[in-house]
């Protein structure tokens, strides 16, 4: 890259893009699927949208779908590793 880019500072820079990343992703999740956010002349008139399904379909995603099928844990194999009894 550069001079002033040292062997220490990737993992910083790569720390901080895939942060810069999730927020990119979030923002634009956000503009695009977001019942709330009107970019449409038409849809910017009314007050208040009253399509409760469309709210719905935002809410319950596809990620939240599959992790409700998981047991809450952060990392299993550690946890049966020391709840376990021997």
């Amino acid at each position: 890259m550069g001079r002033w880019v040292k062997p220490e500072v990737y993992p910083l820079m790569a720390a901080m893009s895939f942060v810069t990343g999730m927020c990119l992703f979030q923002l634009t999740r956000n503009v695009i699927l977001n019942p709330d956010v009107r970019i449409n002349k038409a849809h910017r008139t009314t007050a208040v949208l009253e399509n409760e399904e469309e709210g719905l379909k935002y809410r319950e995603h596809n990620l939240r779908k599959f992790l409700r099928t998981r047991p809450p844990e952060v990392m299993p194999s550690v946890n049966r590793f020391f709840s376990d009894d021997k």
